[in-house]
């Protein structure tokens, strides 16, 4: 039946495209709206689309079907068989996540026939179930304790004298724990390893009741993505290793906010119980992340609770002592103001907020100095992009959207290490769609195929002139989507050459890459900062203000600086979280807030603002950014006008409406010009090597610095390899 509905899907595709060629005007040219069929669910009429599966009918119907196998975004697997329903005529209970509606079909949800086929089922199911559920980690969130309580007997039939299957457990990582005999063979993780994760090691073995999920030859899951298999477990099998008999879901407080470990801006939720974060979960959100997260993302927290700043210090000579908020202040505030114009300079780090690059920006403006620098090694003379533009810095085609490009071209890029939910989408589209893509830059595993064009940056030029064969395909594409990594911007000595000749191929693609709904030229960031500090315009502004000696430095959350770039004699404060690479640099160090402890905003790498929510308080002494430098302004004689948080979102509308506008993306309307003012002539390729800048995925921030499970996952991972600690 499904082999009969997508030849006649293919054929109407074929016919569209043959009246859109030799037509003016033809209705096909409209959009393809699919045919819907009428069922009846419980004698309740519904339509839903031809080819749809009988449970997706019933929950659009709003019938409860139970589940263990099917989930809205793996294949179709039919193994649990518990979401049986009667239909009209059938011989027998049929599984309705993989039968498909037929016009005028009726379904009945909730028969006694219905209820003792579920019955059954859920015996067989609890044949071989451990009775853990005392001591096991998904108890009160569990799927098969909720659908054994409605359909679960008082008693059981099991009289096996070889006692209950056992199976051995199996090493996943440090991130999951294994309890295999709770398995009941769904294969839900399975099918995300291989669909989705891209970790295609993971699969079954064995038949009936020697059936087991394994990596047939014994060995971890190494995926950005493996800790979402925890979610997608019915049962107990795989649960959280970090997590493990650490609390009961009854015993947390739930806070929305958002990811800040790379610039996708994951929406998660937050669990925690007194002052601690005990664990990080993803929330639905189609647009962004859909329902994934990283394994940085969830597994991360563990680095809130360690190396934290908790009180003001100053620098004794090799030491640090303890001091007073009031007398910390006042020494800053006293240097900043015998601190002459570009002579004090600002640098913002990975994880700043948009409130507080706003509050030091305005404060820096008001004592004459223009000389702010982002944490980068481009960072502190300006930048090859003109941040004057929005689709400058931009991932212009959405998160979203990248699935709709059929021809993707990434420069100086590792979309796996630095944005992995934007390459689960990059993969699913390749599966499901056979995106065509290619790659200037380090050749590495991304997950799906692509055509390597080359490793320097001067190999662009064979998409230009059109000598290599992915140039050809470039020009054929309906939707192409060229990717530029942040890198590009940020680390790569051929920056201005990469983004001129960017700019030029824009220029010969322009009617594929431009056009109504759809922008195909991408910045990719992997700071979550980033965004927001090109919208409020905290970046270098001119070359003499750069090149001015630096007598007082800023360090705003920058924590990727090192010794050659700490001005000699110059007065440094650090204001952060973390006891990280730029508190061993500074002068007078100021305890802040991390993403779980205040409410901030920040911008995401497709240009959409969304806020975080405090779900704990920050440790001690410590105070939110935005307050700090509020308060530094009193003591320095140059007081901001904003006293609360609403003051100073007010002021950020003024700097850039966009950044009150919360999840919505403002879709810039002059791509083309802003490409146009990076274009130039005088400027020639060295050579350089574009290689990964994620050296560790697993350690990029200093909050997964920090962590201990992080620490693990790079032993396990990582060890070995190239990397920086």
């Amino acid at each position: 039946m499904l082999r009969v509905i997508n030849k006649t899907s293919i054929a109407t595709r074929t016919t569209q495209q043959a009246l859109l060629k030799t037509a003016v005007r033809a209705f096909g040219a409209s959009t393809h709206v699919k045919e819907e069929v009428e069922v009846f669910i419980d004698g309740k009429s519904v339509m839903v689309e031809a080819g749809s599966t009988v449970i997706q009918a019933c929950e659009k119907a709003g019938a409860d079907i139970p589940r263990f196998c099917y989930h809205e975004r793996l294949a179709v697997a039919g193994n649990c068989r518990m979401c049986l329903v009667e239909v009209e005529r059938a011989p027998k209970p049929i599984a309705s996540c993989a039968y498909p509606v037929m016009p005028g079909m009726k379904v009945k949800t909730d028969s006694p026939l219905v209820h003792k086929a579920r019955e059954g089922v859920m015996e067989f199911l609890l044949y071989n179930h451990p009775l853990d559920c005392p001591i096991c980690d998904q108890g009160g969130e569990c799927d098969l304790q909720d659908q054994s309580m409605r359909y679960g007997s008082d008693r059981g039939r099991f009289n096996e004298p070889m006692g209950k299957r056992a199976v051995e457990e199996k090493n996943f990582g440090p991130l999951i724990n294994t309890e295999m005999t709770r398995c009941i063979q769904c294969t839900r993780c399975v099918r995300f390893a291989n669909d989705i994760a891209g970790a295609t090691e993971l699969g079954t073995s064995g038949r009936g009741n020697d059936m087991q999920i394994s990596t047939y030859i014994e060995k971890t899951i190494d995926s950005e993505m493996s800790g979402n298999v925890i979610d997608l477990c019915p049962v107990g099998a795989l649960t959280s290793k970090p997590y493990n008999m650490k609390a009961r879901p009854w015993e947390l407080k739930k806070y929305e906010t958002i990811d800040v470990s790379d610039a996708i801006g994951s929406n998660i939720r937050l669990d925690t119980r007194g002052v601690e974060v005990m664990r990080i979960l993803p929330r639905l959100n189609e647009d962004v992340n859909e329902e994934w997260i990283s394994d940085k993302t969830r597994f991360f927290y563990d680095g809130l609770k360690v190396q934290r700043l908790t009180t003001p210090l100053i620098r004794d000579g090799d030491r640090f002592v303890p001091s007073s908020w009031e007398a910390a202040l006042k020494r800053v505030g006293h240097e900043l103001a015998n601190t002459e114009g570009n002579a004090a300079k600002a640098v913002a780090g990975h994880l700043a907020d948009a409130e507080s690059m706003v509050a030091l920006k305005d404060l820096f403006n008001r004592m004459g100095s223009e000389n702010l620098a982002i944490d980068a090694p481009n960072g502190s003379k300006p930048l090859a992009i003109s941040p004057d533009f929005r689709s400058n810095y931009s991932l212009n085609s959405t998160i979203a959207g990248a699935e709709e490009a059929d021809v993707v071209l990434l420069v100086g890029t590792n979309p796996r290490h630095e944005a992995p939910i934007l390459n689960t989408r990059l993969r699913k589209a390749w599966i499901h769609k056979g995106q065509d893509l290619g790659l200037i830059g380090q050749a590495d595993d991304l997950n799906y195929e692509y055509a390597h064009i080359g490793d320097s940056s001067k190999d662009i030029e064979k998409i230009l002139d059109g000598s290599h064969p992915f140039a050809q395909r470039l020009a054929e594409a309906k939707k192409p989507m060229i990717i530029v990594g942040s890198s590009v911007v940020e680390n790569a000595k051929d920056s201005e050459y990469l983004l001129s000749k960017v700019s030029e191929l824009s220029e010969k693609f322009n009617k594929t890459l431009f056009q109504d709904g759809w922008n195909g030229m991408n910045i990719l960031q992997r700071a979550a900062s980033r965004t927001a500090a090109y919208e409020v315009g905290f970046v270098p502004t001119s070359s003499e203000a750069s090149a001015t000696p630096v007598k007082f430095l800023y360090l705003l959350n920058a924590d990727e600086v090192s010794a050659s770039d700490i001005p000699k004699d110059a007065f440094v404060v650090y204001q952060g979280h973390h006891g990280d690479v730029g508190a061993q640099y500074a002068d007078v160090i100021l305890p802040g807030s991390a993403f779980t402890e205040k409410n901030a905003t920040y911008v995401n790498t497709e240009g959409r603002t969304q806020i975080t929510r405090a779900g704990v308080n920050p440790p001690a002494a410590a105070r939110e950014d935005w307050k700090i430098i509020r308060a530094l302004s009193e003591v320095a004689g140059h007081t901001l006008p904003y006293d609360d948080l609403s003051s100073v979102r007010s002021r950020l509308s003024d700097v850039s409406p966009a950044l009150t506008r919360y999840d919505v993306i403002e879709q810039p309307s002059i791509t083309q010009l802003g490409l146009s003012t990076q274009r130039k002539s005088n400027v020639s390729s060295t050579g350089e090597v574009l290689s990964s800048v994620i050296k560790n995925f697993y350690r990029t921030d200093p909050i997964s610095r920090a962590s201990s499970t992080m620490a693990k996952c790079t032993k396990t991972w990582v060890a070995g390899k190239d990397v920086e600690a």
